[in-house]
C-alpha cells in the first residue's frame, strides 16, 4: 500500500472521528454551566464605561487586584 494511500485511509476514517470528537469537545466546553459569567463579562467589553473613561482600578485586569 502507497503513502498516500494509507494517510488517505487514516484521514477517512479515525482522523474523522477524533476531529468530531474534538468538536463536540469545545461545544460542551464553551456551553459548560460555570461558563455564563466569563462569557458575559467578555461581551460587555464595549460597553464598559461609555460615559466616562475608565479609572485606574477599571484598567488593571482582574487577578491584579
Amino acid at each position: 500500500m502507497e503513502t498516500y494511500s494509507l494517510l488517505r485511509q487514516f484521514a477517512d476514517s479515525w482522523m474523522l472521528l477524533f476531529l468530531f470528537l474534538f468538536f463536540i469537545g469545545v461545544v460542551f466546553w464553551a456551553f459548560r454551566p460555570g461558563s455564563t459569567r466569563t462569557y458575559e463579562d467578555t461581551a460587555n467589553i464595549p460597553f464598559r464605561n461609555a460615559d466616562k473613561p475608565a479609572s485606574e482600578s477599571a484598567a488593571q485586569p482582574e487577578a491584579q487586584k
